[in-house]
């Protein structure tokens, strides 16, 4: 309970510093307002992010000792470089809705939406020059490896042969690689440099795992604020679409006549979506998930025994049952 009380009052306090970096800036001579960060504080405030980053920068801090006021620019850097990724996926992905809210680029138009993306971007990677050099070039290195991982998933739209470690490169670079970082930096912080090791690969895998999750969820229909069969309508090849392809030549044939279309209707993504459940892809993927998971486990080792290790196991463990429990009560 006190570790709950105290994980609260961090956030409490990360969620005021990214309130502060997302204040207005100096837009110019008789501009009213700054457009870029009102744009970004409709995406970052109120619309109901879970803030899994800074929590796990949090728990990595506790499993190696730094302490937590030491930890919330970290914290608040996470936040923002994944809140400029969305950003910037908005417009990539042409998404209306992000959260049951609308997307800032449906709101105020790619344009804004990127820009905006690249100023709280540069504004984060700034403060955190300032912060620590060493941390702060391992997330440039991070910011990379997330827009390399990006344009990946782009050039696999409508591969519905995509190699499995293919996948798994664009899952890991997109999320694990962000999800090692919270811990990486946190082990900079401590100077410890095998905890650097295990946090990141940790992280990574914890990552590719939280990919496969929503993966399944967009099959099942269970991610809240996302419409379902999201990754059919725009012909991404998801962890659950790729292995049932693999089970069934008759469902690659009815996938490959839906994506030869500018659009899918609703009907015909339920169809598939039933098709895709039908040959246990889900089933498979929650295996996969699991493996992902056990593996980020080993990675943590002699740090799974601090404080801030356990809670980084139940973690971890939870997102497995959470996904189990709506795989066996979705899929009969």
């Amino acid at each position: 309970m006190e570790l709950a009380r105290e994980l609260s009052d961090f956030l409490g306090i990360v969620e005021q510093r990214i309130v502060a970096a997302l204040a207005d800036g100096d837009a110019g001579p008789g501009v009213k307002g700054d457009t870029l960060m009102e744009a970004a504080r409709h995406l970052v405030l109120g619309g109901g992010g879970k803030r899994a980053r800074p929590m796990l920068v949090r728990l990595f801090g506790d499993a190696v000792g730094v302490p937590a006021e030491t930890l919330v620019e970290i914290a608040v850097a996470a936040e923002l470089i994944h809140s400029a990724s969305l950003l910037h996926d908005d417009v990539v992905d042409a998404g209306m809705f992000r959260r049951g809210r609308p997307t800032v680029n449906s709101r105020w138009g790619n344009i804004v939406a990127v820009m905006s993306g690249d100023l709280i971007l540069s504004t984060t990677l700034l403060r955190l020059v300032q912060m620590d050099s060493r941390v702060a070039e391992t997330g440039l290195s991070v910011v990379s490896e997330m827009t390399r991982a990006a344009i990946a998933e782009v050039e696999a739209r409508g591969v519905m042969d995509l190699p499995m470690p293919q996948l798994r490169y664009i899952a890991e670079g997109k999320t694990g690689s962000l999800f090692g970082w919270c811990g990486k930096a946190a082990a900079l912080l401590a100077k410890k440099q095998d905890a650097e090791a295990r946090f990141d690969g940790f992280g990574r895998h914890l990552g590719v795992a939280f990919q496969i999750a929503d993966d399944i969820r967009d099959i099942l229909g269970t991610d809240v604020g996302k419409p379902q069969y999201a990754d059919l309508y725009s012909r991404s090849p998801s962890m659950p679409i790729l292995l049932a392809l693999a089970k069934d030549e008759g469902l690659r044939r009815k996938l490959r006549d839906a994506w030869a279309f500018s659009s899918i209707a609703p009907e015909r993504a339920q169809e598939l979506g039933a098709a895709i459940i039908a040959t246990g892809a889900v089933d498979m993927s929650l295996e996969r998930l699991n493996a992902e998971i056990v593996s980020a486990l080993d990675f943590l080792g002699p740090y799974s025994d601090t404080v801030g290790g356990q809670e980084l196991v139940g973690w971890a463990r939870k997102l497995s049952d959470g996904i189990t429990a709506q795989v066996r009560s979705k899929v009969a």
